[in-house]
């Protein structure tokens, strides 16, 4: 290989990585905007309780600038300035005009079919409630219990659509039970990141409930079925999805991949990754971690310094003895409980602790997590192998220019979130 063609693909490499941190966020961030779907099965057809923010049912529907530059407010909303843009609150006096009517967009917005047939679905209850006040909606049990209630929001103050969510019981009548479906939504309300919308569908047929996973908008129908694994596969690739969309995680295990010489030591390197956060996941999901607004981002800035670390190991010109491999294995055993917590975030937003076949949905998800590893290895240790094939130079200059790359983004991560942290922890003060 040319001098000139192996500092090519140095650049790209190095160039790659950074344009991937420009588009990255921490994780803990994508999942916030999150639907629950409960799906009861009659003797007739379907019954489905769900849970949506209100800004998905109405955030496409205001209309053009009137009068005072304010737009006409979308149905069951009010619009003001304030500090000199337009926000949007709710209106009681409309929805006690017609209190069904959140529902009949809810019902519009989404489609059930079985056996390829549609039938339109009646809206039976609808009731509003603030986020941080709603009663619990983790099973059908509770979800027919924070209907039973009715609506929690007060008329005063006014709520921000945007601190709101809406239960809905929607009612579908096919003459028979069906015992296979399809779940899709028509609704698209403009959101940012709305394509990173946490959809949690929970089916209780004849059996125990099965949990079902997807993210986006669910243009394209959800398949849901009695097979458990259809479920779990779900979960899997959440999972599998996450550590590759988290670039922080995938330059963690890049270094991790290149600081290994030799297979032994890159399986001592990622069984210590995956023992940390295995850890960290669980403890963190059940809630067995301070609960202080601080804590999210002391750990993603512990995540960045772990990147940081993880690269300077890389060039280090470490030993592949035995010794050397178990200190290895500690250390990473120790950055893996970092990345577990910043797992354990994502997944806290999506399920909750009294969900359903909770240890399934958790054990899927990690192993989602490990498959998504796995992928970052197959791509990275060959490349290595490749560059070995010239000489140690070659390789080295590859792990050294990636080490940089990473160590340089992890830095400038380092040093947002602490500030972040930082500012958090001040104001706890």
């Amino acid at each position: 290989m040319s001098d000139r063609l192996r500092n090519i693909l140095l650049v790209s490499v190095t160039a790659f990585l950074i344009v991937s941190a420009v588009a990255s966020q921490a994780h803990f961030l994508l999942n916030l905007n999150v639907r629950i779907f409960h799906v009861e099965h009659t003797n007739d057809g379907l019954r489905i309780f769900m849970r949506v923010p209100m800004p998905y049912l109405v955030a496409d529907k205001t209309g053009e600038p009137i009068e005072g530059g304010l737009p006409s407010a979308a149905p069951f909303t009010t619009n003001a300035f304030e500090d000199g843009r337009v926000v949007h609150f709710v209106d009681p006096a409309e929805i006690a005009v017609d209190p069904l009517g959140l529902g009949q967009i809810s019902e519009t917005g989404t489609v059930l079919m079985a056996r390829e047939t549609h039938v339109p679905g009646s809206v039976e209850y609808v009731a509003l409630h603030r986020v941080g006040e709603e009663p619990g909606f983790a099973t059908l049990n509770e979800a027919k219990h924070a209907v039973s209630q009715g609506s929690t929001l007060k008329d005063n103050p006014l709520a921000y659509v945007g601190d709101v969510v809406v239960d809905t019981v929607i009612n579908y009548n096919f003459g028979h039970a069906p015992s296979a479906y399809t779940l899709s939504s028509l609704l698209n309300p403009g959101l940012p990141d709305q394509d990173m919308t946490a959809n949690l569908i929970l089916d209780y047929g004849v059996s125990d409930p099965l949990v079902f996973r997807t993210r986006g908008l669910m243009k394209d129908p959800i398949e849901v079925s009695r097979s458990r694994m259809a479920g779990i596969v779900t979960f899997v690739w959440e999972g599998v999805r996450h550590i590759l969309e988290g670039i922080d995680h995938v330059l963690f295990v890049v270094c991790l991949v290149i600081g290994a010489h030799g297979l032994h030591a890159l399986l001592w390197r990622v069984t210590g990754f995956t023992v940390g956060h295995s850890v960290t996941l669980s403890l963190g999901f059940f809630g067995y971690v301070p609960s202080g607004a601080w804590f999210v981002p002391f750990v993603e800035t512990g995540i960045a310094l772990s990147i940081i670390y993880a690269a300077f190991l890389a060039v280090l010109e470490g030993g592949s003895d035995i010794d050397s491999n178990r200190k290895v294995f500690v250390i990473t055993v120790l950055m893996g409980l970092l990345h577990g917590l910043g797992f354990s975030f994502v997944l806290h937003e999506i399920l909750q602790v009294t969900s359903p076949n909770i240890w399934q949905s958790l054990l899927a998800f990690n192993v989602g997590v490990e498959v998504g590893q796995l992928a970052i290895v197959l791509v990275t240790w060959p490349l290595l192998s490749l560059f070995a094939r010239f000489g140690p130079t070659p390789e080295m200059s590859l792990r050294v220019s990636i080490a940089i790359g990473c160590g340089t983004i992890a830095s400038w991560w380092t040093f947002v979130r602490g500030k972040d942290f930082l500012e958090m922890l001040l104001s706890q003060i």
